[in-house]
């Protein structure tokens, strides 16, 4: 089994840019597309949709989570390349920096920032903890 390389991935421009950067970089290692669900959300979804919002989040994030990580095979795909999805929950950097354990990753990319307002500080904070405590190169795509 050749290198791993793990690939945050939220769907964001920058995300898909780390993507197509990993199929560049690393094309004879293998990629693990990762998609970390912040449950975070689910407290602004009861604030601002209410509580059938609320209800409702754990099957959109899972909906969401599906499509997205779809993407990125059809990314590779078109790259030519091929990648392994996986997905968790929790705090992005945590399960992140886990991943990278679980996974025995040699190298992690991501963007630097994810969407856009509150999720774009997230991310931001995300890349600089994970470069902060990974015990393994990280490459920042911006």
């Amino acid at each position: 089994m050749g290198d791993l390389a793990l690939v945050a991935y939220d769907g964001s421009p920058l995300a898909q840019r780390a993507l197509e950067y990993a199929l560049r970089k690393f094309p004879d290692d293998d990629l693990l597309v990762f998609y970390v669900v912040d449950p975070v959300y689910a407290v602004y979804e009861a604030e601002f949709g209410g509580p059938a919002q609320a209800k409702r989040w754990p099957d959109d994030v899972a909906d969401a989570s599906t499509r997205l990580l779809e993407e990125a095979k059809s990314t590779a795909a078109d790259h030519a390349g091929d990648v392994t999805t996986a997905s968790a929950t929790g705090k992005p950097e945590r399960r992140i920096l886990e991943a990278v354990d679980e996974y025995d990753a040699d190298a992690v990319v991501m963007g630097s920032h994810g969407r856009t307002g509150v999720s774009r500080l997230v991310m931001g904070s995300t890349a600089e903890a994970v470069m902060r405590h990974s015990p393994v190169p990280v490459t920042v795509v911006r």
